[in-house]
């Protein structure tokens, strides 16, 4: 998952050095930041995908409004759990003004809260608390870092339009182990996986050519990790691309945008929104070639009750160029339903 922001200003202040953990926390300057956890869960032959996400938002409202009540910031929360056994996609929302011991996005480390859903970062692990009786699943893991975190772009300040203002702090956390339970439809499970962590902030504004990205986040079997991503136009061309490739114990390969190229495979269609989503795609980057593939066609995400938007964002195979699965992770795509608003 990727943000975008619009001014010099921070495009200037990101050329400071990450620093952690404070920088796992939250970072109440920037105007949308957002945690980001997708994953596969196992328990006996099933296997499910699992998206966990935080977002924080400043609102415009001044900070020092005198009034307790004013919504100086929102926090924002979605979760979905793909059963491929049962061909279908558990999905829910919320959102609230931070404040009042409903919401928050902590400093200095991963704390953020909505009202009994939570991901927390406790010593080198986090913990992922979600509840749905909507959406009829929760869960509860325990997710460990196996690698050191991986610093998007240079030295994680990404570059995401084609003039430099257009700029983003950006780290990951991939291979990540998950141990912990899973409850759907009243079946209590142990189960295990691996998983992908986002972490992004920025001033939050999409280039005016663009109405959407693309985006992967892959764990691939041998250890190593793959991302990739392309703002896009509404013709299907590419506005700006990039990503990166490390392997385990080696130093992370970053990807200039004229590197990375998206073409479209097979397309399916939206009942809900009508959108025609690419679910299967040809990457080629520096690292290689790769194919993508969905799990699942329908993974598509209605959030308009929390940030306004509809989007597909689901469990994948990463495939080589003989079409042999060597990884796993997660395809985002937005704005193909309606131009995505930021």
């Amino acid at each position: 998952m990727i943000l975008l922001a619009g001014t010099a200003a921070f495009a200037r202040a990101g050329a400071q050095t990450l620093h952690f953990p404070a920088d796992f926390g939250a970072h109440p300057q920037s105007l949308t930041e957002w945690w980001y956890v997708t994953g596969d869960l196992q328990a006996d032959a099933r296997l499910w995908g699992f998206q966990v996400t935080f977002f924080r938002s400043r609102t415009g409202i001044p900070g020092d409004d005198s009034s307790r009540f004013a919504a100086t910031e929102l926090v924002f929360a979605h979760a979905a759990l793909t059963d491929l056994a049962e061909r279908h996609l558990h999905h829910d929302q919320r959102i609230a003004r931070s404040g009042f011991g409903i919401a928050q996005a902590g400093v200095g480390d991963t704390d953020v809260v909505l009202r009994d859903w939570r991901l927390l970062r406790s010593g080198t692990a986090y913990q992922a608390v979600v509840t749905s009786d909507s959406a009829d699943f929760a869960l509860d893991l325990h997710i460990a870092p196996t690698q050191p975190v991986l610093l998007q772009g240079d030295a994680g300040l990404s570059r995401k339009g084609p003039s430099p203002e257009y700029t983003s702090r950006y780290y990951s956390e991939p291979q990540l182990a998950v141990t912990g339970m899973l409850n759907l439809q009243n079946t209590r499970l142990a189960v295990t996986g691996r998983a992908w962590l986002d972490h992004e902030w920025s001033d939050a504004f999409l280039p005016s050519q663009a109405v959407g990205w693309d985006w992967i986040g892959m764990n691939l079997a041998d250890g190593s990790a793959l991302t990739a991503f392309r703002l896009r136009r509404a013709d299907g061309t590419s506005v700006y691309a990039g990503g990166s490739f490390r392997r385990n114990g080696e130093a992370v390969r970053s990807f200039a945008s004229h590197e990375v190229t998206f073409t479209p495979g097979r397309v399916w269609h939206s009942a809900l929104s009508k959108a025609r989503y690419p679910v299967q795609w040809r990457i080629s980057t520096p690292a290689g070639s790769f194919g993508v593939a969905a799990l699942l066609d329908d993974q598509e995400l209605d959030s308009r009750s929390s940030t306004g938007s509809i989007y597909w964002e689901g469990l994948s195979e990463l495939l080589d160029a003989g079409g042999l699965r060597i990884g796993r992770g997660y395809l985002e795509m937005t704005g193909y339903a309606a131009t995505l608003r930021l």
